[in-house]
């Protein structure tokens, strides 16, 4: 029998309050692991109470949405499903196509690699600037319509264009990184989903492992999607370090992991977040999961708030050519690459 986890809602949708994402199993951040251990993640994730999985497209080029189609779809009723279209890869460059033409495709392509009939959040992963929004969520409507697809998505974007493309069909989820050190959504994101009853799912909700003590001084190896990021590179990832120590400390003296403490800071956000960290190792699952265990009081979450107030953290999130495809709000005094 599966382990039972808290649940929360996105749109229409009942999750477990910790989802995974299955990134990393594939795709961006070096090491990789071998099929067989990522299947053994995935099996294990379902074990333990995870009921939301989430995936795209532009993941290994299709092989993520493959490996969770053989892992899991035997037992496709114990779990909501989620992946996303519009960003993908051409020529090996990121490439955005929001037309209804290549969302009707890319949607069928998913359900095949996915090995089902039915996916039940999917995303645009990011807007296409050449596309209006209400464009393609119209292509993402007519998919709901012909049962393809549960409910829509929208990644990494504003709340302008939140409330755009809610106007043409319902958005189930919103989903932008969000964690002690990257608070962007804090902008207008997180109030416009509340508003409007959407759900709101953070990725990399432990700063792409930096918060979870997963990256050393020695930074990551060329190849890693990290590597292009300012706040991975020197000087700035020496600033970031010593304030992981610093939330290191915070969490011994609450009880529990950097991680955990992360996670539970998120929990604490709102009932309409979920967090989707990502993992390669079945160990670091498990600890992810204790977070929702955890009781902790103002004074220490607090202490994580004023610990990365804004402008705490040193370099960009992204570089100057991924941020571009990004549309979530940013701090005026936020440093950009």
């Amino acid at each position: 029998m599966n382990a039972v986890l808290p649940t929360r809602k996105i749109g229409p949708l009942t999750v477990s309050a910790i989802g995974l994402g299955c990134m990393n199993l594939s795709h961006a951040y070096l090491p990789r692991p071998d099929p067989a251990q990522a299947e053994r993640l995935l099996l294990h994730a379902l074990d333990a109470g995870v009921t939301f999985f989430d995936t795209a497209s532009i993941y290994g080029s299709g092989t993520n949405e493959e490996l969770l189609g053989r892992t899991l779809m035997s037992r496709r009723s114990e779990f909501i499903l989620a992946s996303k279209c519009v960003l993908g890869l051409v020529d090996g460059r990121r490439n955005l196509d929001g037309s209804p033409a290549a969302i009707e495709c890319a949607v069928d392509d998913s359900l095949r690699r996915l090995r089902t009939d039915h996916i039940d959040l999917y995303y645009m992963h990011r807007l296409d600037p050449h596309v209006p929004v209400e464009e393609s969520v119209g292509a993402l409507a007519r998919a709901v319509e012909a049962g393809k697809i549960g409910a829509i998505g929208l990644s990494e974007m504003s709340a302008s264009t939140v409330r755009a493309a809610h106007r043409v069909h319902p958005i189930a989820a919103v989903q932008t990184e969000y964690s002690p050190w990257t608070r962007n959504a804090e902008i207008a994101v997180l109030d416009t989903c509340a508003e409007l009853g959407i759900g709101f799912v953070a990725f990399s909700p432990l700063g792409r492992g930096l918060l979870a003590g997963g990256v050393s001084g020695e930074g990551v190896p060329s190849g890693d999607l990290r590597a292009d990021m300012p706040r991975f590179q020197s000087p700035h990832l020496a600033r970031n370090l010593a304030l992981y120590g610093r939330l290191a400390g915070l969490a011994e003296e609450a009880g529990c992991t950097a991680a955990q403490l992360c996670l539970a800071w998120l929990l604490s956000k709102g009932d309409h977040i979920v967090p989707i960290p990502g993992t390669t190792s079945i160990a670091h699952l498990d600890e992810d999961l204790g977070a929702v265990a955890l009781q902790l009081s103002s004074d220490q979450l607090g202490a994580v708030d004023r610990l990365f107030k804004t402008g705490a953290v040193s370099g960009a999130r992204y570089s100057q050519s991924a941020q571009a495809q990004v549309g979530t709000e940013t701090w005026p005094e936020e440093e950009l690459a």
